[in-house]
This record gives structure tokens, sequence and C-alpha cells, in this order.
């Protein structure tokens, strides 16, 4: 979930209870890298941690809780790496090709995890107030206004916009994470490369949105 205490505010059963949590949660991150989602059942993280299969439900009662917080943990480095590409770039106009290039960056250093991150939603489980996908979106809303309120973008609806620019982005993502070979594997395109598209992708993003005196 998107709010958090620190470990001095909570029992010392409680940060026992947090440490064999988070055992768990690193069990199954790497199971998910190497085997995907099919490699971890609750047997296995149990011999991971050496923990019994029925402790570990005390944590997590299905493996749909355990993606449930793993596609949360996801969301947050996600949001943590478009944080540092923002500030790397001066905040001049907060959204910017940097952070459209962490995203994309992100989604490839963590295949599976991206494809896990956007799928087997239903409407339970979709992102609602509380969640890091939920503060994602919120944050490249306010990277938008930010833009569009110091001159660097035109004006326009920043709901609109951001989810223009997210669906975009994320379509890339999507094709890099889960087509080796795209795009240099495709007929007539052998000499592209993929930082040649996330650079033209990410450029023709930005001067989209980009006032007209910017793209002067």
């Amino acid at each position: 979930m998107a709010t958090e205490t620190t470990l001095e505010d909570v029992t010392p059963a409680e940060r026992r209870r947090r440490r064999v949590r988070d055992a768990i949660i690193d069990a199954a991150e790497t199971i998910f890298a190497a085997d995907g989602e099919a490699g971890i059942s609750m047997r296995r993280l149990a011999e991971a941690i050496d923990y019994s299969p029925a402790a570990i439900y005390k944590y997590f009662d299905s493996k749909e809780a355990l993606f449930a917080e793993m596609r949360e943990l996801f969301f947050e480095r996600l949001i943590r790496r478009m944080d540092e590409a923002a500030i790397e770039a001066g905040e001049v106009q907060m959204l910017c090709e940097r952070c459209g290039r962490a995203y994309i960056e992100t989604a490839l250093e963590e295949p599976k995890h991206y494809l896990m991150a956007f799928s087997n939603w239903d409407k339970d489980d979709a992102p609602d107030e509380t969640s890091y996908a939920f503060v994602a979106e919120k944050k490249l809303k306010d990277m938008v206004e930010a833009g569009i309120t110091n001159g660097s973008f035109r004006q326009m609806d920043p709901a609109v916009a951001s989810k223009c620019v997210w669906a975009s982005v994320h379509g890339l993502a999507i094709l890099l994470a889960s087509m080796d070979e795209f795009p240099h594997g495709m007929p007539g395109s052998e000499h592209v490369t993929r930082d040649q598209v996330i650079d033209f992708q990410t450029n023709m993003l930005i001067r989209g949105l980009a006032a007209d005196r910017v793209c002067a």
C-alpha cells in the first residue's frame, strides 16, 4: 500500500512479523524473476525461507494476495526511478524524456514483474487511492500540470494528457518486455536498436506536449 509506518512505530512482535513477511516477499521475488508466476508455490516459498507452508498462509492467504503485494512493490520502484529521473533533469518541466526512459528501463530490467503488474486485475483489486499504481498515475498528472504551469507544455487537460502519455509509454514497454526480437528482429528493421526506438518515442511524447515556443 502507498502508506506505511516506520519500524520505530511498531512493537517488537510486529517487527518480527515484518521481517518474516519481507523474507517471504524476497524469496517470491527471486523465484518469480527466474521462473515466473508458474514457479511460485507456497511449498517452494516455505522451503526457501525454512518455514512451513501453513506459516506462509499466516502472512498471505493466497498466491493472489502475494502477487498483489509484489505488484505494489514494483510500482513503488517504478515511481522511485521516475522521481530520480525528474531530479536529474533539473525538474524544469518535471515530466521529461528521462522519465519516459526510466519507466521503460525499469520494465526491461524486471520484465516478468512488469507484465505481472498489469495482468489479472479485476474490479475487486483494481488500483484505488491507496495503491502505488494510483500514486504513479497521479504523479504523472502532477508532472504534466507542472509543465503547463511553467509554460513548458501547452494548455491541455492534464488528466487526458497523463493517461495518453502512460498508455503510449506502456505500449512500448510491453512490446520490449514481451518480444525479445523487437524491433531489430522485424524484416527491414535489422538496423534499428532498442535505444533508438526508446529515444524517439520519449522525444516524440514530450514534443507533443510542448508549447509552441518550446518546439521552435
